[in-house]
């Protein structure tokens, strides 16, 4: 009787113990709630990379609106006053007098300057910049799709370790009743002492296994909350998504179609062949700066002096405006050098935009083979785990049944327990790493949204 009276106590201890390590869990902190879409649009605001392509933009934006521009004239207007204080030299009829004087003098202008021929070079700077732009757009969308992919990977993880935790503490209260009823067995003379320490060792065990999964889950839960950059006090406490609305949608698509449709909606394919197209113009541009090029101008200019007694505005808008309009021919012969080294830097960048392309059609197709190889092991594990708990249950219920009539024993009950567990976290893994593998699926082909 010591014995069992050692037992309850223990039993005591157990529960009194894992209470206070819940009692000092993420329970007792801050929350925060949370769905999916929520946590994207906080892992938009956080993520470094995402911001610092969407302030990109605005500088590739603003380049192309300059290159537009670039076709229209370039106008300025100048204005100066001056003072000339001595030896002023004036035309009195036909003859140059000096005289010692102060001079006050006001001009001003207005001058136009347009290109007539650059050999293309402005047609092709206005292509390139908006080439570089729509490249920005379609790169700043893929790194969306990586944070959504991102948060993705997190939230499932955490959602998984919270199953895995249930899963636990499930066991946990059915091995504390199992505990119970050996005691109640052992009173009762229908089993020995042994199979109530072997009890005491399996609660034991299974308490540490749920410690593991809340120190995991604990774990998994500051990670996404790091990546979502929230307070320190703050955990989110996360909604859960709808794992049985897979429709299983590629099982049974062919690996080249997928492909076919990777080529026609990843935002960093179109980016690379964007860019690609982009240097090229770029580059077709520097070339232009070998030939000779035109520009027209148009000046107007006009003066007041102090010398002159006529007034201000007759002075400024009647007798000395001047027009003039003309072209200036530039014929480029020597100039250090510099025009084939712009030209060398835009054709080496042009290579290598080339290398990085054939680069990314062959990580293309990898990530979409995995994706695809991975997915089809998901299905096939989802499906084989749900008959593992299935036949587990039917097991350990006749188990439990002949150990409650005396003709199984105990390590026959653990067995059939443990197995039975063992294939319903089996079964949990399976279930999310399926929902997961169609999430990776869908950012390998460039179709991931936001509830995807």
């Amino acid at each position: 009787m010591e014995e069992l009276k050692e037992m309850k106590l223990y039993k005591l201890l157990i529960i009194i113990s894992v209470n206070a390590f819940l009692g000092n869990s993420i329970y007792a902190q801050e929350t925060l709630m949370l769905n999916f879409g929520e946590a994207v649009e906080l892992g938009l605001k956080a993520n470094l990379d995402y911001q610092i392509q969407q302030n990109n933009i605005e500088i590739l934006k603003k380049t192309k609106q300059v290159a537009v521009l670039s076709h229209l004239p370039s106008v300025g207007i100048n204005s100066n006053l001056a003072r000339q204080t001595g030896q002023q030299f004036q035309q009195i009829e036909g003859e140059i007098v000096v005289t010692n004087v102060t001079n006050e003098i006001v001009s001003g202008g207005l001058s136009l300057n347009m290109p007539v021929f650059n050999a293309g070079k402005r047609i092709l700077d206005t292509q390139s910049a908006k080439m570089a732009f729509e490249a920005g757009e379609n790169g700043l969308e893929r790194a969306r799709q990586q944070v959504v992919f991102d948060v993705a990977q997190r939230y499932l993880q955490v959602l998984l370790d919270q199953e895995l935790l249930r899963i636990a503490s499930e066991n946990l209260e059915n091995q504390m009743q199992q505990l119970a009823q050996i005691e109640g067995f052992v009173d009762a003379g229908l089993r020995t002492v042994s199979d109530l320490y072997n009890q005491r060792s399996e609660v034991a065990r299974v308490q540490s296994v749920k410690v593991d999964a809340q120190l995991q889950l604990e774990n998994d839960l500051w990670s996404l909350s790091e990546y979502l950059q929230l307070d320190p006090q703050v955990v989110p406490q996360l909604e859960a998504v709808d794992l049985g609305g897979s429709e299983q949608l590629f099982k049974e698509t062919p690996l080249g179609e997928l492909y076919d449709l990777a080529v026609s909606n990843r935002k960093d394919l179109k980016q690379q062949e964007l860019l690609v197209n982009s240097t090229k113009k770029n580059m077709q541009g520097m070339k232009a700066m070998y030939f000779p090029r035109v520009n027209a101008f148009y000046n107007y200019s006009t003066f007041f002096t102090s010398l002159d007694n006529r007034s201000f505005s007759e002075q400024l808008f009647q007798i000395y405006p001047q027009n003039t309009v003309g072209l200036t021919l530039t014929i480029p012969i020597f100039s250090n050098f510099q025009s084939r080294l712009n030209y060398s830097r835009a054709k080496v960048a042009y290579q290598n935009q080339q290398l990085q392309e054939k680069a990314l059609d062959r990580k293309v197709y990898q990530e979409v083979r995995l994706a695809w190889q991975n997915y089809q092991a998901a299905v096939q594990k989802a499906e084989n785990t749900g008959i593992q708990v299935l036949a587990a249950q039917e097991a350990k219920n006749s188990v439990q049944e002949r150990f409650r009539l005396g003709l199984s024993n105990f390590v026959d009950l653990s067995t059939a327990n443990q197995q039975l567990v063992s294939a319903q976290a089996d079964q949990a893994q399976a279930v999310y790493r399926l929902y997961f593998q169609e999430v990776l699926m869908k950012f390998a082909l460039g179709t991931l949204e936001v509830d995807g």
